[in-house]
């Protein structure tokens, strides 16, 4: 018996619609690394991309257990110099509460050639509608014009027709 390798035209791919309200976050931070990294699936394969999209909404409503929502803190470098930075988990809820969940799947899931495949497919919303970001938000509430609404208006001065050429 010879053993199966998985080939990237017999994966297919599913989308995952989960929902973060009243979860704990690592917990809820596994699931989604398994459904990314397809160990779900029986042609799982650990060198291969077999994982299927996650769409993660209602993140800002997603709970920490003990003192973790006072006292965590996440870290990044820049790598300038003096560009450590470092942000609390209330302050980082109350700016922007779809990175909790994206800081905790990205250290869950593998650090190979395949982490940014995997980070591609989530997609995290902090409000129960994905699709809807505040920069779409904001185009609608301006009422900015399609393009099929917008007429030519003719420039004065320009003829409507050819110009006929003297001979």
């Amino acid at each position: 018996m010879k053993t199966y390798s998985v080939k990237q035209g017999d994966v297919k791919r599913e989308t995952h619609i989960v929902d973060a309200k009243d979860k704990i976050l690592g917990r809820f931070a596994t699931e989604i690394a398994s459904l990314l990294m397809g160990k779900h699936k029986p042609m799982f394969s650990r060198n291969g991309d077999v994982g299927d999209c996650v769409t993660v909404i209602n993140a800002e409503k997603i709970l920490v257990t003990g003192k973790k929502a006072q006292q965590k803190i996440y870290y990044w470098h820049s790598n300038y110099p003096g560009g450590f930075k470092q942000i609390t988990y209330d302050k980082l809820m109350q700016e922007h509460p779809e990175r909790i969940v994206r800081f905790a799947v990205d250290g869950m899931i593998p650090h190979n050639h395949l982490h940014d495949k995997m980070m591609k497919r989530l997609k995290v919303y902090a409000g129960p509608t994905p699709g809807v970001s505040k920069i779409e938000k904001v185009v609608e509430e301006k009422k900015v014009m399609k393009r099929s609404e917008i007429k030519k208006i003719p420039i004065q001065g320009e003829a409507k027709g050819r110009k006929e050429s003297k001979r």
